[in-house]
């Protein structure tokens, strides 16, 4: 499947979880919680985006294993920071903390190799 596809598919869990959260979630969490599930949708919306860039970037050069790798890299980005950001906000889990900063990483890869890709 393609970049994208990705991107897309992204893109919408992210504005359904935006929407789940402002809308299911108003009178559930606390003000902190609700701070935490705004972050984890900004980040996965921003890198749902990036995934659309990695598409268009991976049409330009198919070849190029820096866009291959900055794509998953952003897609394990979603996943582990978001994602353990969307569970810490619903249940207040805090040890699931520990899986964010992996998260932020994978973002930071994920930028670089796209600059990178795109330099080259």
């Amino acid at each position: 499947m393609s970049w994208v596809f990705w991107g897309s598919l992204f893109m919408f869990l992210g504005v359904a979880l935006g929407a789940f959260g402002a809308h299911g979630l108003k009178d559930a969490l606390t003000a902190e919680a609700k701070q935490t599930y705004q972050t984890a949708v900004l980040y996965h919306l921003v890198h749902g985006l990036a995934l659309l860039a990695v598409g268009w970037l991976a049409m330009l050069r198919p070849m190029e294993s820096l866009v291959r790798t900055a794509g998953w890299a952003f897609i394990f980005g979603i996943i582990l920071f978001s994602g353990s950001l969307y569970l810490f906000s619903v249940t207040g889990v805090k040890k699931l903390g520990i899986i964010t900063p992996f998260g932020g990483l994978a973002f930071l890869i994920g930028w670089l190799c796209l600059a990178l890709a795109a330099k080259r």
